[in-house]
């Protein structure tokens, strides 16, 4: 092992004798830029070297049992949470554009000049960052309608970032297939999108029971209609303060 002497750590500035700091863990000399270092990147946000097909695969079979264990035992087996929704809502997105469908997933008749009009065109371009601002109001309900569960609202809101992530990519593959073929396939895919995240939600609670899937729908519902309620609420205040 190669010893270092008379250097400090340029993170925290300890005295480092090995490769490694002892107090944070930082190298004591950094490794050049280069093709690999980006693959390596890419692999690790992407989290592909502990199997970003095998979380679709699990998340597509048995949902609710596996983010159960992602938020109660082992963080390790599945993509990120956060990480997944935003890239898979990317992918959607991209799949979308590139095709030139008419977006069945959520769309709202505004002129685009006003605010409100404005703010669902972010959405409809972010659906990453909008699908877990929307989360926020589902998992508020859900925390309201399970609240004999023990599960706190940041556990619903990750559940949450794993059935929409998965929602998006259902919508992706309808929006491939509509591309290549022109079938119009959209309102199918909202219908296939919604299930899966009423299933997925419903078991992960308790799949025994018809009661879970049911508020799992009234609070998907909820929610969505909650936040598009405040979007339109926040920009026709904001146009009603601009005029005046």
């Amino acid at each position: 092992m190669t010893h270092i002497q008379n250097m400090n750590c340029k993170n925290c500035n300890t005295e480092v004798d090995l490769n490694f700091c002892s107090n944070c863990g930082q190298p004591v000399h950094l490794k050049r830029i280069n093709g690999h270092y980006i693959i390596h990147e890419i692999e690790h946000v992407l989290h592909f070297e502990k199997g970003i097909l095998y979380t679709i695969r699990e998340l597509l079979t048995r949902p609710g049992e596996n983010i159960r264990h992602f938020v109660t035992e082992n963080r390790s087996r599945l993509v990120k949470p956060i990480i997944f929704i935003i890239v898979s809502s990317l992918v959607y997105t991209l799949v979308n554009h590139y095709f030139h469908i008419e977006d069945g997933y959520m769309r709202f008749e505004e002129t685009a000049e006003s605010t409100t009009g404005l703010i669902f065109k972010w959405v409809q371009s972010h659906y990453g960052y909008s699908n877990i601002l929307m989360g926020v109001f589902i998992a508020f309900y859900l925390k309201l309608f399970f609240r004999k569960y023990e599960y706190n609202f940041f556990e619903i809101l990750i559940l949450l970032c794993f059935v929409m992530g998965m929602g998006m990519l259902i919508y992706t593959v309808f929006a491939l297939v509509q591309g290549l073929t022109h079938f119009n396939l959209m309102t199918a895919a909202g219908v296939v999108g919604f299930a899966y995240c009423t299933w997925a939600i419903g078991q992960f609670f308790d799949k025994k029971k018809v009661a879970s899937f049911l508020k799992a729908l009234v609070s998907y519902l909820l929610g969505m209609i909650t936040f598009m309620l405040v979007a339109i609420l926040l920009g026709t205040s904001i146009d009603l303060i601009i005029k005046h």
